[in-house]
């Protein structure tokens, strides 16, 4: 399967769009409804802006590059970039020095819906206009582009970044483990899970393991080529606090989720082969994965890793189990209409929804986010 052309957000403005259910997705903007308790989310958009306003200080670039990977089509991405922009304008104001040109590079898989943010550009230049001088009196001295394709390798010239931002995009792996599958008649040997679960026998969490090692050290070494010394990375995506040889998440995390949309699929598929040939791209690293990764590769230096819980707010939806499909759906349709086909997708995601709503009366579910801010040496 090729997941960059099959994989992608769902795009538009419609009702199951990502851009209309984007709002458990952690971002920068107080204004949305975040995923994580709003102590948290204020404390990682203070990280994410004091490390821009640091790296900028050191290095001081008259034309500052700055990538969003894994931008998606969702409100979140002008929002971030606005406020990437301001903080560093602010600087120069308290400073007295002119702003930098800013370059800005929006990364996603070729599939991304990136008209929709394209759209929404004039708005956002009218917006930056209102606020500090610029470089040119005539001009926003911002300059926006798409850059398509994965970041599990190269994207960008030599040197050309200060400061990469990244939410909710590096726990998709760049494929599914084919370490799930017998090496001889490529059956699954993942029976009755489409992730990592307590009936996946061990070679299934060691090759999501090394999956998720190999994508990473690519990262990493790809972005050690494109941002310059003293330019900082703020990673954001799904983790676990568990740390055991069997990569289960024991605490009902991020992997219970994929355990209840199993339990929806399999109300509706019949085909058990058609089922047990299903498996998600995903995987929640631990704290001492990531840095393990960051000591290897040698590009880079952690400077934080923190761990927050999810926040159940359900915003404006009628309950926490409905806010959950709408997100999933918006971020999976695509995968799941592609295998099992879109006659399924309504009735699967009123039912995953019903589920989640019913294990969290029995038992909470302890989602966690994981932040961790690097610098390149």
């Amino acid at each position: 399967m090729d997941l960059e052309k099959i994989f992608h957000m769902k795009g538009g403005l419609g009702e199951t769009s990502y851009s209309n259910n984007s709002s458990l997705q952690v971002s920068l903007s107080l204004s949305l409804s975040l995923n994580i308790c709003k102590r948290a989310a204020d404390k990682v958009k203070h990280i994410t802006l004091e490390s821009i306003e640091e790296m900028f200080v050191e290095i001081r670039p008259r034309s500052l590059g700055i990538a969003d990977l894994g931008c998606s089509s969702g409100p979140n991405t002008l929002s971030n970039i606005k406020q990437l922009v301001h903080a560093v304008e602010m600087v120069c104001n308290m400073q007295l020095h002119q702003p930098p040109e800013f370059r800005v590079y929006l990364n996603d898989l070729p599939t991304n819906d990136f008209n929709t943010i394209f759209q929404a550009l004039p708005d956002l230049y009218r917006e930056l206009n209102k606020g500090i001088r610029r470089r040119n009196h005539d001009g926003h001295g911002i300059y926006i582009a798409a850059y398509p394709g994965t970041f599990y390798g190269r994207l960008f010239p030599d040197n050309c970044l200060h400061f990469v931002y990244s939410s909710n995009s590096l726990h998709w792996l760049s494929r599914v483990p084919p370490g799930i599958y017998d090496e001889e008649d490529g059956v699954p040997v993942n029976k009755k899970s489409i992730y990592i679960s307590e009936r996946s026998p061990p070679r299934v969490s060691e090759a999501y393991s090394r999956q998720f090692q190999e994508d990473f050290s690519l990262f990493l070494k790809s972005r050690s080529q494109e941002v310059v010394r003293g330019g900082r990375m703020v990673l954001i995506l799904l983790g676990r606090r568990t740390t055991g040889p069997d990569h289960i998440d024991h605490l009902r995390g991020n992997s219970f989720f994929w355990e209840i949309l199993y339990q929806s699929l399999a109300t509706l598929v019949a085909q058990e082969d058609k089922l047990d040939s299903y498996d998600v791209h995903f995987y929640a690293p631990s704290r001492e994965e990531l840095e393990d990764e960051v000591r290897k590769e040698g590009s880079f230096k952690v400077e934080l890793v923190d761990m927050f819980e999810t926040d159940k707010d359900a915003g404006n939806f009628p309950s926490y189990g409905v806010a959950v499909a709408k997100t999933v759906r918006s971020i999976q349709e695509s995968m799941l209409a592609h295998h099992f086909g879109e006659a399924i997708l309504d009735k699967l995601f009123d039912h995953y929804g019903r589920l989640v709503d019913q294990e969290l009366e029995k038992q909470d579910v302890n989602s966690i986010t994981t932040l961790l801010v690097l610098a390149r040496l």
